[in-house]
């Protein structure tokens, strides 16, 4: 089987151990290494001393325009950034990000500064280079790191990691008596730029812990650890201990506090509701008494009613206007038990004078 040849890429062959059907030796040809980015990251990225490059085959840096047209797959452009990466945090994977796309088909080198060279030329940093190299390694935008990274990058370095496009923020990076570290990249027309992120950087994230020291000491003593791990005193110690059980104590007052707000809210909620719904209940109730004992209402419509049918009841009976009218026969005659005592029969001549003695009622005056 014949080796197969690659353009401008890093070739490396392997023989299978084991023969293949026809009892010859196989020989496989290792692939291209595709980015890590299009393929998913199962693996930290490699130190680049630790890889094989072939130095025997030339190199050729490609242009802007290329680099953006789009590269073959098997000669990726070549981006490299570096920074010191302490307290790895959001704001410089953003960066890595922004370099990471700057081209359709990009290769990402980062590399970072070493504790001694950090410490000469920009301070003291939090986390020691092989924390700082670790943190970096997992960045899934990362497809190779470089461990102690010069800070100004010369001729030799940029063609010894073949590099094509270095990535950083435009603003003019003072340091190592010049006024610009990346000058001499910008003017060579290999300079690619990224934004830097707002509100958030090393300096600032040590700033609030500076800012509020007791609060972070009290944190870490609450968590286990001793003064001597915090390098704290022994007055400060109880100092801080104190602190935080008056804190605590502050903290139960304010929710207590809190608690009686809140009841005291609730039991307003509840006097307005029942307030409503009286009032409510009121209207209500006013409004079927006016409907029942108003001048209009039921009961004196019932009155009227109720007196019509009493004067109707104890009301004569009329005959009808066209029936015949009739003599009324007299009634007999119902003597009052108080009037006077019959006197014995008279002469027909005192007969109307007894008549007149006597009280008769009729039937109609019975009535």
């Amino acid at each position: 089987m014949e080796t197969q040849n690659t353009t401008k890429s890093i070739s490396r062959k392997r023989r299978k151990d084991e023969s293949g059907p026809d009892g010859a030796a196989d020989e496989e040809t290792i692939p291209i290494k595709v980015s890590r980015h299009n393929q998913g990251v199962k693996k930290p990225a490699p130190f680049s001393d630790e890889l094989e490059v072939d130095y025997s085959k030339p190199y050729r840096r490609v242009t802007m325009e290329e680099a953006k047209k789009g590269t073959p797959p098997g000669r990726p452009v070549r981006v490299y950034a570096d920074g010191i990466f302490d307290l790895f945090h959001s704001g410089h994977a953003r960066a890595l990000m922004q370099a990471k796309d700057l081209f359709p088909n990009t290769y990402l080198i980062v590399g970072v500064c070493s504790d001694e060279l950090t410490h000469n030329l920009k301070g003291f940093t939090v986390m020691n280079e092989a924390e700082r190299y670790d943190a970096v390694q997992h960045c899934r935008y990362v497809d190779e790191v470089v461990r102690n990274a010069p800070w100004t990058l010369t001729p030799e370095f940029l063609e010894e990691h073949r590099i094509d496009f270095v990535a950083h923020d435009d603003i003019p990076y003072s340091s190592a008596g010049s006024d610009d570290v990346y000058k001499h990249i910008k003017a060579a027309g290999m300079f690619a730029p990224t934004q830097r992120t707002e509100g958030i950087s090393t300096s600032d994230i040590i700033t609030r812990i500076v800012r509020d020291y007791d609060v972070y000491v009290r944190r870490n003593l609450q968590r286990g650890y001793t003064a001597k791990d915090l390098n704290v005193s022994f007055i400060n110690e109880k100092r801080f201990n104190l602190q935080e059980r008056v804190d605590k104590v502050k903290k139960k007052v304010k929710d207590v506090e809190e608690k009686s707000k809140e009841f005291v809210q609730k039991v307003e909620e509840k006097s307005i509701d029942m307030i409503q719904k009286w009032e409510e209940k009121s209207r209500e109730f006013i409004g079927n008494f006016l409907e029942m004992f108003g001048p209009e209402g039921a009961f004196k419509h019932m009155l009227k009613e109720g007196k019509g049918r009493m004067l109707q009841a104890i009301s004569p009976k009329q005959s009808p206007s066209s029936s015949p009218t009739h003599e009324r026969s007299p009634s007999p005659s119902f003597r009052w038990p108080f009037s006077a005592k019959p006197s014995p029969p008279a002469s027909p001549g005192r007969h109307s004078r007894v008549t007149s003695a006597t009280y008769d009622i009729s039937e109609d005056e019975e009535d």
